[in-house]
């Protein structure tokens, strides 16, 4: 090797290693930057020539160093683990506030939930009790009444809690997809920069970091996976199906019922548009979507038939009884119609009938069999009272009221909102060892990138004193041949 050739050795070696040192000044620049993967200098050894010339051979020992390529310290394996990690942290979080505002919407328990009105102390049975205690006082007729009133009233807040639950999410999930399409149409015109840039060689790291930090935040809203492709674009799929796909983005939209009551037999969904091909989606779209096909729908049913099963069950015994006036007993609940029924009383309808307490049958015996005067007798209302512990049997045993169905619903309530939250504590958790595992690959890390910087500074004073060396020993030929 001549000393011009080892010259230009010499000065690869400063080139490569000023290379470095600006990388490495790139990756201290952006230790805060989110999304921002840290960087390396690919150093790769230039060799000598491997071609025989005709009438000589080459002995060079390498040509220095080649350190062109700026590669992005990624792991594939640990960016898909977070990918769905982040995807089931959020649809858990969704349904987790959504069984919270469930549970709030019913203020179980307390004084002020449905339980309460039918058993406490204060509660719509509790006024039977009273009435059975004083079956011609106008004061207790009242009284129950009012706690009907009121116990209607309660089941209208919750379902009407429920409703507005439902609508917002509906139109959370609606605000979502518009999101999606905007990202998914932001990833695929990055691909198009990226796949340009690749081809004219230029630097793409900052664009990749860029659409990498927005694949995750798809994941995080639609459960989005991605793939790389040998362009250097990347393939977006939401359940096997491509929402992006080389410089395309395909869009979604928002199909199905408009109400908690249509959401049984014509779920939301998720379709692409054109096509209304259904997406299976997961992350915040996942957990939206249960909540308003499933979650809200099953307790608002459930509530329904709470109203049902208290309007058929105190209806049944009104009917059999007498009022205070002597007349027979009318339904005290109905759907509130015209005319009135109680085949469709759900929480939403459910009306007292009733419009004075003078209409309440607390007693058993007819006019006719009271000697032509209005019963005073307690025997209805005592049986009333009694609907507390469920509707009597013929065997003597007791089937579900109201009652009983309303704390079954509670305490399934509980049990699924408390697997849903251990399951979102123990997801967090297992989010938050993939993040730090995805950190520790490609976070930057002050102290190593200082340790770095010291490496290529004397690996660049090391290559100066390479190149002051050759040009003293040019500088001796030079003065030989001069002499």
């Amino acid at each position: 090797m001549s000393l011009f050739g080892s010259l230009n050795t010499a000065s690869t070696a400063l080139n490569a290693q000023q290379r470095a040192i600006d990388v490495t000044s790139q990756n201290v620049s952006n230790v805060n930057t989110d999304g921002y993967s840290r960087q390396r200098v690919n150093l790769q050894s230039v060799g000598g020539n491997a071609v025989p010339a005709m009438w000589s051979t080459s002995d060079q020992v390498g040509s220095g160093v080649n350190a062109d390529d700026v590669i992005r310290i990624r792991d594939a394996f640990l960016e898909a683990q977070g990918q769905q990690a982040h995807s089931s942290v959020q649809n858990l979080t969704v349904q987790d506030a959504s069984y919270t505002a469930v549970q709030q919407a019913f203020g179980e328990p307390g004084d002020t939930g449905i339980q309460s009105m039918l058993s406490g102390d204060q509660g719509f049975w509790a006024g039977w009790s009273d009435v059975a205690n004083n079956p011609t006082d106008p004061g207790a007729r009242a009284q129950l009444l009012q706690r009907a009133q009121t116990l209607v009233a309660g089941l209208h807040s919750a379902n009407g809690s429920l409703e507005n639950q439902w609508s917002n999410n509906h139109d959370a999930v609606q605000t979502l997809v518009t999101d999606v399409n905007s990202t998914a149409q932001q990833i695929a015109d990055l691909n198009k920069s990226i796949q340009q840039a690749t081809q004219a060689n230029l630097p793409t790291n900052e664009l990749a970091d860029k659409r990498d930090s927005l694949v995750l935040h798809l994941s995080e809203q639609i459960g989005a996976t991605s793939s790389p492709a040998t362009d250097g674009t990347l393939t977006v799929s939401v359940g096997g199906i491509s929402l992006v796909s080389g410089v395309g983005a395909i869009k979604l939209s928002v199909t199905g019922a408009n109400d908690p009551v249509s959401a049984a037999t014509s779920p939301v969904s998720i379709v692409t548009s054109p096509g209304g091909a259904r997406v299976p989606a997961g992350g915040t779209a996942g957990g939206q979507l249960a909540t308003l096909n499933t979650i809200i729908p099953t307790y608002q049913a459930q509530l329904d038939q709470v109203a049902q099963q208290l309007a058929t069950q105190v209806n049944a015994v009104q009917d059999q009884g007498y009022d205070l006036n002597g007349n027979q007993g009318t339904d005290m609940f109905t759907d509130g119609g015209t005319p009135p029924s109680t085949t469709g009383v759900t929480a939403k309808n459910i009306t007292v009938a009733l419009t004075s307490g003078d209409q309440l049958a607390a007693a058993t015996l007819s006019p006719t069999v009271a000697g032509g005067q209005p019963s005073s007798d307690n025997g209805n209302a005592d049986a009333m009272y009694q609907l507390r512990l469920g509707i009597l049997q013929s065997n003597g045993t007791y089937a579900d009221g109201a009652d009983a169905i309303y704390r079954k619903m509670i305490v399934q309530l509980g049990v699924q909102a408390s697997g849903v939250s251990s399951s979102l504590a123990t997801q967090t958790t297992l989010s938050t060892q993939v993040d730090a595992s995805r950190e520790s690959v490609s976070g930057v890390n002050i102290d190593e990138e200082m340790t770095n910087m010291l490496q290529f500074q004397h690996a660049y004073g090391a290559a100066g004193k390479v190149v002051s060396t050759i040009d003293s020993m040019m500088d001796d030929l030079m003065n030989m041949i001069q002499g």
